[in-house]
């Protein structure tokens, strides 16, 4: 039998899958059915007939009265709500909360009037149990007391508002944004790390009054070489990379004898050659000697203190973390086996079963106690980074970076299990910048799925990217509330906007915050429902305002006066060039060479200039910049004007990116291309292609003179 579209659609939107969308140009398009059935199957449902639909309405519904208690319950602290109970019909059932502190709420039975449903010739009876406003925050458990048994459930109680953001209502904050890959030192091992995240941090704090550093995503990729350049394509979001350690900065380095230290010296000078280099950054080489050294630091053991303190780190990241360090262990073993090559590995890592992580507990215990040792180590770090930080005068320290999602073949994937979906990637529609769409190649939250696991995977990542973390981004923030799914073996602009349960999504982000105390900024650029950033500012979460992407209705530059005040504003971002290369156009000749272009490259140009010009327009209207042609122009003074016309703006938190501090001109990400471009393989230079290192930013005249000018313009 046929399936009739009308029921396929009907049976999407029901499942939060949407049937149609808005495109950047305001055009309404919709999806077609055959996308409709692909996302549907990645969701676990296939519909090829309405049979198939009337079967999976009737086990869907079936399914919602055999469970006592609902998977999990989110719960604003200021509001109340009604659980429902589903118990054998005409027996009793008592409720109660056992919170977090110990103590126990009795539930008060409500009125339910639905009528007992028969499964299977026997009846279920619903019963339903008020739960109050004003509650304590927190991961509290639900238990009824039926006749069938004990049942428990999560109840998860949430601030109605992050308030982290309200210190910052009096005195504005500044700070700086970096790829701290690309931002090396001459003590570095070819690549920016944790000690030049510490210096730099210090660096601009202290010498430059920066309240904040933001740096992408830390997460770790594969355990050996190759290894992926992209700090949006990791196999975990939870735990930071190998690569970001500083060797001589652990405590065993310096207690090891003269010859082993040696050993590591001259591990560390084979690469430092490469802390000079301007063209593309090699993560291979310094990734291949920093574990050579780790290895020497590993085989010399540790003290009975510092092992009391790793022992204390493994039981409070508990069954993650040695999930991550099994994981770790395998993809060891599987990209070091003999004739093993990336794609090898892979398939390997693909096939995976529970029999190999028993097997990997035992035959390779010594392998996953290094992988744990590591992320110890990562760990003290971090906060050594974060402390420096605030010491430095940082009113807000470090900001980290939270990618969208992980390799389809990773730890996490392999962790989380049918908790990502298979069989669909994450990525976005077309747009302006990019306009056959993007794949990010990266399997998406499964909805039905991480609610069954009380959204714990969600809540463990946040805690530990916020523990030693003042402020976090979260990039795409608009995938809390929807994503673009793009089923297997189609192209990037046909897909469909999955929903997801975004009150319980930032609900948890929002307690998880404010027990933390980290700021919240949200990237929420793109396609959406105006609503959405109501909602966040609603919740306290700051969104993301580029100046070049922000336009009044008749899609003029937005003056500063009308800019919103909960957002971090910035000029550009690392999918843009730097200011430089922006106001030269260089992102459109790129986009050419590359194929990227819809239009006409003339057409392109013509648009893009006078899109520039009009923000140019609007800095001499403010007396920024002089009545002068732009061609006549300075380039710092431009530079400079375009952020004194950000500082006048409400917006709470102003982000300068390094690369504008320096002069740099090259852009770090093109979407849309993958080897036909280096992208986040760019060394921090200045105009003329010198490196410029950490230690040459404390002395920097055209950083110096661009973030006075910031912290001049806000008073």
């Amino acid at each position: 039998m046929a399936l009739d579209s009308a029921a396929l659609r009907d049976l999407a939107r029901d499942l939060g899958v949407g049937t149609d969308y808005w495109g950047w140009d305001g055009i309404r398009r919709d999806v077609a059915d055959d996308t409709l059935r692909a996302v549907l199957a990645a969701l676990g449902v296939h519909a090829e007939s309405d049979a198939d639909v009337a079967r999976y309405r009737e086990e869907r519904e079936s399914e919602r009265w055999r469970r006592t208690l609902p998977a999990v319950t989110v719960l604003r602290e200021d509001r109340e709500t009604s659980i429902p109970v589903h118990v054998p019909h005409g027996t009793a059932v008592g409720v109660h909360l056992e919170l977090e502190d110990g103590s126990r709420r009795d539930l008060v039975q409500v009125e339910d009037f639905t009528p007992p449903a028969d499964l299977d010739g026997a009846l279920r009876g619903r019963a339903r149990f008020a739960l109050p406003a004003g509650l304590p925050l927190g991961w509290h458990r639900l238990v009824a007391e039926a006749a069938d048994g004990r049942h428990e459930a999560d109840v998860v109680i949430v601030p109605a508002r992050l308030t982290v953001h309200e210190a910052f209502r009096a005195r504005r904050a500044v700070g700086v944004q970096a790829q701290l890959y690309s931002v090396r030192s001459e003590r570095s091992w070819g690549i920016g790390d944790l000690a030049d995240l510490r210096d730099l941090a210090a660096i601009l704090g202290a010498r430059h009054g920066a309240d904040f550093l933001l740096i992408n995503p830390l997460h770790a990729s594969y355990p050996t070489p190759p290894v992926e350049p992209s700090p949006y394509l990791p196999v975990t979001r939870r735990f930071p990379s190998l690569l970001m350690l500083r060797i001589e900065d652990i405590a065993e380095y310096r207690d090891l004898p003269a010859h082993a230290r040696q050993r590591i010296d001259l591990l560390h000078a084979e690469v430092a050659p490469l802390n000079s280099g301007v063209e593309s950054l090699d993560r291979d080489r310094p990734f291949a000697a920093k574990l050579l050294a780790l290895e020497e630091l590993f085989a010399a053991g540790l003290s009975p203190a510092r092992s009391a303190l790793l022992e204390a780190f493994r039981a409070r990241e508990g069954q993650g973390l040695e999930d991550f360090a099994v994981w770790s262990a395998l993809a060891e073993e599987a990209r070091t086996a003999p004739g093993a090559d990336p794609a090898s590995a892979a398939e390997r890592l693909r096939a995976l079963t529970e029999a190999d992580r028993e097997r990997a507990r035992t035959e390779l215990a010594g392998r996953v106690d290094f992988h744990v040792w590591v992320q110890w180590l990562l760990d003290q770090q971090l906060a050594a980074a974060h402390t420096a930080a605030r010491e430095a005068g940082m009113r807000i320290g470090i900001m980290h970076d939270l990618a969208v999602g992980v390799e389809q073949v990773g730890a996490d994937s392999w962790n989380l299990g049918d908790i990502l979906a298979r069989g669909a990637t994450v990525g976005a529609p077309a747009d302006q910048y990019n306009q056959q769409g993007q794949n990010w190649s990266q399997p998406p939250w499964h909805p039905q799925r991480l609610a069954e696991a009380s959204y714990r995977p969600w809540r463990d990542m946040l805690r530990t990217l916020m523990r030693h973390a003042g402020a976090l981004r979260i990039d795409h923030v608009l995938g809390l509330f929807r994503l673009w799914w793009i089923p297997a073996g189609h192209q990037a602009s046909d897909g469909a906007y999955v929903s997801y349960d975004h009150e319980a999504m930032i609900g948890i982000l929002a307690l998880e915050a404010q027990r933390s105390g980290t700021l919240v900024i949200g990237e929420d650029l793109g396609t959406f429902e105006p609503w959405v950033r109501d909602c966040l500012v609603d919740r306290g979460i700051l969104g993301t305002s580029i100046l070049w992407f922000e336009h009044d209705g008749e899609g003029r530059p937005l003056r500063p006066e009308d800019y919103r005040a909960l957002c971090m504003a910035s000029v550009n971002t690392h999918d843009l060039p730097p200011t430089a290369g922006y106001l030269a156009g260089d992102h459109v000749a790129l986009r050419h060479e590359l194929g990227l272009l819809e239009r006409g490259l003339d057409e392109e140009r013509a648009t893009d200039a006078a899109q520039r010009e009009q923000v140019l327009d609007l800095l001499r209207a403010e007396q920024l910049l002089p009545a002068l042609p732009t061609d006549e122009l300075e380039l710092e003074q431009i530079v400079i004007a375009l952020h004194r016309h950000l500082a006048r703006t409400p917006a709470m938190l102003l982000g300068v990116s390094l690369v504008d501090c320096v002069g740099e001109r090259r852009i770090q990400n093109q979407p849309g291309t993958d080897e036909e471009y280096p992208n986040w393989r760019i060394p921090l230079a200045d105009p003329d292609l010198r490196p410029i290192g950490v230690d040459e930013i404390a002395s920097d005249a055209r950083t110096a003179r661009l973030l006075a000018a910031v912290r001049a313009e806000l008073g």
